[in-house]
C-alpha cells in the first residue's frame, strides 16, 4: 500500500495509554454473575419476587460488565489500515450502550414499584435480609476492584451499575428489616424508587458524557479559545484558525489545526514548543499541525 504525504502538513502523535480495565471487569463479572445465581435459587426457594427481581437486575449487570470487559479487551488492539485510530471508541460505545441499560433497567423498577404499591405483596422480610447482606458485601468487593481499576467512561459505566446493586441491596437490607419486624411491606416499592431516582442521576450524566465524546465536542475541561491563544502566543504564529479539538477515548484527547506563520524558516522550533505547550497545560498529546504562511 502506497501513502502520500503533504511536506506542508506536519502529523505528531503520542500513543497514550488507555485504562486498562479488562482484568477488573472480568473479575466483577464472575463476582457479579455467580451471586446472581445464588440470588435466584434464594428467591425461588423463600418464594421472594423482591429477590428473584434483584437476580435479573444482577444478570443484566453481568451482560452490562461483560460487553464492558469485551469493549477493554478490543480496546487494546493496535492500529489498522482499516481502523487507523484503533478501537479506542468500543469503550465510549460500551459506555453508552450500559447508560441505556441503566436507564431501561430504572423504568423496570420505577413500574414494579408502583404495582406493588397499587397490590401489595408478601415479602418474606428474614429471607431477604440474609441474602441482600450477603449482597452487599459482593457488590462492595466488585466496587472496590472497579475502583482500583481505572477512570475510563467504560469502566464508570460499569461500576454505575453496581452501584446500582449496592443500593439495592442496601433497600433490600432495609426494607427486609422493616418488614420483618413491622409487616409493613410497602417499604420495598418505596425504597425502590428512591434508589432509582438517585441512579438516574448518574445515568443521565454518564449518557450525556458518552454522547458529548461520540459527537466529538471539545472536553467539557478544555476551553477552545485559552487554547488557540496560548498556541497564537508562541512566536512566530500569526494566527491560528481550523482548530479542532476532540476525545478519541478515556484519557486520548486529539488536537488539529492549521498555524499562519511569519516563515517556514523556523517551523521545526514552533512545532516542538506547540506540542510542549499543548501537553503541559492542557494534557493534549494526539496533535496534527499544518503550517501556512500568509498570502
Amino acid at each position: 500500500m502506497t501513502l502520500s504525504v503533504d511536506r506542508d502538513t506536519t502529523h505528531v502523535q503520542h500513543h497514550v495509554g488507555h485504562d486498562d480495565g479488562g482484568a477488573p471487569l472480568f473479575k466483577a463479572l464472575l463476582f457479579t454473575l455467580g451471586f446472581a445465581l445464588v440470588e435466584a435459587v434464594a428467591g425461588v426457594w423463600s418464594g421472594s419476587l423482591a429477590l428473584l427481581s434483584d437476580a435479573g437486575h444482577m444478570v443484566t449487570d453481568s451482560m452490562a460488565l461483560g460487553l464492558a470487559a469485551l469493549a477493554a479487551w478490543l480496546a487494546r488492539k493496535p492500529p489498522s489500515k482499516r481502523h487507523t485510530y484503533g478501537l479506542v471508541r468500543l469503550e465510549v460505545l460500551a459506555a453508552l450502550v450500559n447508560s441505556l441499560l441503566m436507564l431501561g433497567l430504572i423504568a423496570y423498577i420505577v413500574n414494579e414499584a408502583i404495582h406493588r404499591l397499587q397490590q401489595p405483596q408478601p415479602v418474606m422480610g428474614s429471607a431477604v435480609m440474609v441474602v441482600a447482606a450477603i449482597g452487599l458485601g459482593v457488590n462492595l468487593v466488585v466496587a472496590w476492584m472497579l475502583h482500583h481499576g481505572g477512570s475510563s467512561l467504560n469502566i464508570r459505566a460499569a461500576f454505575l451499575h453496581v452501584l446500582g446493586d449496592m443500593l439495592g441491596s442496601v433497600a433490600a437490607l432495609v426494607a427486609g428489616t422493616v418488614i420483618w419486624i413491622t409487616g409493613y411491606t410497602p417499604i420495598d416499592p418505596i425504597l425502590s424508587l428512591l434508589v432509582a431516582g438517585l441512579i438516574l442521576v448518574s445515568a443521565w450524566r454518564l449518557l450525556w458524557e458518552s454522547l458529548h465524546v461520540l459527537l466529538e465536542a471539545v472536553p467539557a475541561h478544555i476551553d477552545l479559545e485559552t487554547v488557540a491563544q496560548d498556541m497564537a502566543d508562541i512566536p512566530g504564529v500569526l494566527t491560528v484558525h481550523d482548530l479542532h479539538i476532540w476525545t478519541l477515548s478515556s484519557g486520548q484527547i486529539a488536537l488539529s489545526a492549521h498555524l499562519e506563520l511569519v516563515s517556514f524558516d523556523d517551523w521545526d522550533r514552533i512545532l516542538r514548543a506547540t506540542r510542549q505547550r499543548l501537553d503541559e497545560r492542557h494534557g493534549i498529546r494526539h496533535v496534527t499541525l499544518q503550517p501556512e504562511l500568509k498570502l
